[in-house]
């Protein structure tokens, strides 16, 4: 159903008044129209109704349609303004539309089809206008609400970056408090474990079995704090960037089984099987043996502690490319799949409780994580619930040799005696041709 439009014609001829009301309705316009006849009684009725249209004669008694089609839309009233003009008055047409016009028509071509197409066009353009004019409003109100976010943004962020150095001055000064405690610490208890090493060497006289005893857990837990600073002391320097590492050429299958000899009373006292499998065709490598020994002494003291029955698996073997692949695998409690993402962050555990079953400071997956990667190597982990966890690590055989304690002249031997394919000049290496190794301890 089209709408009914109310309508407002300014004119003093009431002639063209009803040329214009005859021509709407002939065409079929629904329309309520209203009649003034000059420009202050057209800017009160437009002042206090509002209409869909209005007709303007440019010729006016009390003023031109210029002036006030400016005065209209000085007073901000939102109407479609057409202009009705004499012959003659078309050379006026751009200062009307500048003005605020919608559209012109001469009087003369004033017919039911034209003043109905005029009057929809006009209508048409007008609420065109005004949906843009709604959607600039809006897009200017959300251009402010973004510039007034982007301030608060801004200093949001600046705030951040404040709390972000205090952060950073806070985890140095943390990081260098560590560091200085675990030196100062270290002294003592270095003198506690070797005066205990004293008193248990016959030579200085046969303790009670009760003595021994006591001295014995007096040197194993100076050993074990003596580890717990050890791995503060290493973590601190890690996080300031001031661990390197020290290559050289080493044969990894002595520090696999010297590892294996260290953890021997610890799996011995859980009744663990420690099962250890080295498939290498050339078991020299040019990394960090201090830091190799450090990896493989956590990865197989976590194994221990989180197994109660079952066993351990150590495996070395080559990969494509010059790289090896060390495997600890236990059949201890699991890790859930959803706290792998935690695992190697610095001082987490799965159980933070102070009255946790498995004590550490849980600084000793984040410092292998570190080392591997210090190393160019990858680590990775499978672990289920109750079945047991796996760790792999792949190593280069070789790490640059910038700070390594071998000579230049040595550096090129380093790298034939590590080539997988060719032959190892060791004593073992004779008695076996493919330098292979294999062995397992059962402790």
């Amino acid at each position: 159903m089209e709408e009914t439009l109310k309508i407002l014609v300014v004119d003093d001829d009431e002639v063209d008044r009803m040329a214009v009301r005859r021509a709407l309705v002939k065409a079929g316009v629904r329309m309520e129209m209203s009649e003034v006849g000059d420009g202050n009684t057209a800017l009160s009725v437009l002042s206090n109704t509002s209409f869909d249209c209005a007709f303007i004669d440019y010729r006016l008694p009390d003023q031109d349609g210029l002036n006030l089609i400016e005065t209209i839309r000085s007073l901000n009233i939102k109407i479609p303004l057409v202009v009705l003009t004499s012959q003659g008055d078309e050379q006026i047409a751009v200062e009307l539309m500048k003005a605020g016009a919608t559209d012109y028509l001469s009087k003369f071509r004033i017919s039911s089809e034209t003043l109905a197409q005029v009057l929809r066009n006009a209508i048409r353009l007008y609420r065109a206008e005004m949906q843009t004019a709604i959607a600039y409003q809006q897009l200017r109100e959300s251009h402010e609400q973004l510039v007034r976010k982007n301030q608060e943004l801004e200093r949001q962020r600046q705030q951040i970056q404040i709390q972000n150095l205090r952060l950073l001055e806070a985890s140095r000064l943390k990081s260098q408090f560590l560091a200085t405690m675990s030196h100062e610490l270290r002294t003592p208890m270095n003198a506690i474990i070797g005066f205990s090493q004293i008193l248990l060497r016959p030579k200085f006289g046969n303790l009670t079995g009760q003595q021994a005893d006591m001295v014995e857990r007096i040197l194993n837990n100076g050993k074990h704090l003596l580890m717990l600073l050890n791995e503060v002391l290493d973590f601190s320097k890690l996080e300031e960037g001031r661990l390197e590492l020290k290559p050289e050429l080493f044969d990894l299958t002595k520090v696999i089984n010297a590892v294996v000899m260290e953890m021997r009373s610890l799996a011995e006292a859980k009744k663990l099987s420690l099962l250890v499998q080295i498939d290498l065709q050339n078991p020299l490598l040019v990394n960090d043996p201090v830091r190799i020994k450090q990896i493989l002494i956590n990865l197989l003291s976590n194994a221990i502690k989180f197994t109660d029955s079952g066993s351990i698996w150590i495996n070395v073997k080559d990969l494509p490319g010059s790289w090896i692949e060390i495997t600890v695998k236990d059949t201890g409690i699991g890790i859930a799949s959803k706290d792998f993402k935690y695992i190697f962050e610095a001082f987490r555990q799965v159980d933070q409780s102070i009255t946790r079953k498995y004590p550490g400071t849980g600084l000793g997956l984040a410092i292998i994580n570190s080392l591997v990667q210090m190393m160019s190597g990858k680590i990775f982990l499978e672990s289920e619930l109750g079945v047991g966890s796996i760790f792999t690590i792949t190593l280069p055989r070789q790490l640059p040799l910038s700070n390594s304690s071998l000579s230049s002249s040595s550096v090129q031997d380093a790298r034939e005696m590590i080539q997988p394919d060719h032959k190892v000049h060791h004593p073992k290496a004779k008695s076996n041709p493919n330098a292979r190794k294999y062995h397992n301890l059962k402790l």
